[in-house]
């Protein structure tokens, strides 16, 4: 009911205009329709006329009992229907008037809530101006006193600085006589180093070339001694290569003694053959080819370990065919 007066107020209407107090008032004359209607629906049926045997007896006709009891019961019916229905409407008019007394009521408590409501947030806001203008006397306040605060700081400031200056000159020129002292200094040292350094400069320039002279010679001996050993270990690294060649070497029929075919080798750091070629015919076609055959036919030429002898030696070398040599 509160939801239906507040839509009524929200909307401007007068309470009975509006649409819950229509539907109220179209049931209410519905259900006393029905109730009317069933009370004439319900009426009880009517007695049966009782059969009266008699005599007449006088000459005048005199009206039947009969009737007029059935018109009794049809009056005090239609009294008693007149005085339910009454009864229905006082009753209804009583449960109306009570609902726009809580309507009323209700009205009456949403006016005075309102107004509390709107007191209070005046209050609320009264408290909350007050609470600011509070608030904003603590901030000027606050900016007062930090004002004086800086203030006083920056003047601390500007005498410890112009104190830190006064100290930073006097520092500053006591280090540019100590400077100048320990230039002075450095400078008789220095012309004293020197003459040392170049004393030992002239010593140490007779050490290095005693030294320069003796690694030479070191490593003259060295080198001979290196090319010694790479040359005792390439022929016998080429005794062996050799070998294979001869021992895969089929000669020819028609070979002579006096046949030579020199032949180049190609190989690798590992001994495969890289390539093979003539370098002087013997002028026996058949010769040239078994020479050719032989040198291609070995898997891995034996060869050292030794890179800087293999690269000297066997990278590529040369090798004759000759049958008188065998």
């Amino acid at each position: 009911m509160k939801g239906h007066e507040r839509d009524s107020i929200s909307t401007g209407k007068a309470p009975w205009k509006s649409p819950v107090a229509l539907s109220v008032a179209l049931h209410v004359l519905v259900l006393g329709i029905a109730m009317a209607g069933w009370s004439w629906a319900e009426r009880p049926p009517e007695p049966k006329p009782n059969v009266i045997s008699a005599r007449l007896i006088s000459p005048e006709p005199k009206p039947s009992p009969v009737v007029d009891d059935k018109e009794r019961q049809q009056e005090k019916r239609a009294e008693e229907e007149r005085k339910r229905q009454q009864e229905q409407k006082r009753l209804e008019a009583e449960r109306q008037a009570q609902a726009e007394a809580r309507k009323r009521e209700e009205e009456r408590k949403r006016q005075e809530a309102e107004e509390a409501r709107k007191r209070a947030e005046q209050k609320a806001r009264e408290e909350a101006a007050k609470r600011k203008a509070e608030a904003e006397a603590k901030e000027r306040e606050r900016q007062r006193l930090e004002e004086k605060r800086r203030q006083e700081e920056a003047e601390a400031k500007r005498k410890a600085e112009e104190e830190k200056r006064r100290q930073e000159e006097a520092e500053r020129k006591r280090r540019e006589e100590e400077a100048r002292k320990e230039a002075e200094r450095k400078r008789l040292e220095a012309e004293r180093r020197l003459r040392e350094e170049q004393l030992q400069a002239l010593a140490e320039q007779a050490r290095q070339e005693q030294e320069a002279e003796e690694r030479r010679r070191r490593e003259a001996e060295a080198a001979r001694a290196r090319e010694k050993q790479m040359l005792s270990e390439s022929e016998k690294y080429r005794g062996l290569i050799q070998k294979r060649v001869i021992d895969a070497w089929y000669i020819p029929s028609s070979a002579t003694e006096d046949m030579v075919a020199r032949l180049q080798i190609n190989l690798l750091p590992t001994g495969e053959l890289v390539g093979v070629k003539i370098l002087e015919s013997s002028g026996n076609a058949a010769f040239d080819n078994s020479a050719l055959a032989a040198v291609r036919s070995v898997n891995r030429y034996p060869v050292p370990e030794s890179r800087d002898t293999f690269e000297r030696y066997f990278r590529q070398f040369t090798i004759e065919f000759n049958p008188r040599r065998l």
